[in-house]
């Protein structure tokens, strides 16, 4: 992540121009993660607001797996198998399972899932042009979607859960 440039969305060298500016978005939306996350202990990471709320290391590990997961469906044209299900199942499920397998590592841990996942991204998106973004599967409600907004999800969907993260930490200080 280049950070004199993280604020443009722009061409980045050894993608097309397309999947540059996703990977800016991304890249922004990753730094904001991890600057809401900074210094965290192992117990405010594992902290919860109630027994119906997931903990910001529970948020962070879901992040991982839904970019792992969206590398399966669009680069892999399947599902998870059962062994991922096995590893990425309680971070993508979250709820009660998450809560109960999810805690007790350091931030460290969640930053090395999250930087892992995201390397295999950005070298899959090295294999593939603009045109591969148009790509349509059928998605939720069995409506069309194109690997474009599917990449988006991914994104939008840890600025969501960041949002979250920054709930929690001020209700620890």
């Amino acid at each position: 992540m280049n950070m004199d440039q993280i604020y443009l969305i722009t061409d980045i060298p050894g993608f097309t121009p397309q999947i540059s500016r996703l990977i800016s978005m991304m890249n922004y939306a990753r730094h904001t993660t991890l600057e809401a996350t900074r210094g965290l202990t192992v117990e405010q990471l594992d902290y919860l607001i109630d027994s119906d709320h997931n903990s910001i290391g529970a948020l962070l590990l879901h992040s991982a797996a839904v970019e792992y997961a969206y590398q399966v469906m669009t680069f892999g044209q399947r599902e998870l198998s059962e062994e991922e299900w096995l590893e990425w199942g309680p971070a993508l499920r979250l709820g009660d399972e998450g809560r109960r397998m999810i805690k007790g590592n350091e931030l460290n841990y969640y930053i090395d899932r999250l930087e892992q996942v995201r390397t295999r991204t950005f070298e899959l998106f090295a294999t593939v042009d603009d045109d591969w973004l148009n790509t349509e599967e059928s998605f939720w409600y069995n409506k069309p979607a194109n690997y474009y907004f599917m990449w988006y999800h991914v994104f939008e969907d840890e600025i969501n859960h960041r949002g979250q993260i920054r709930m929690i930490r001020k209700r620890f200080g």
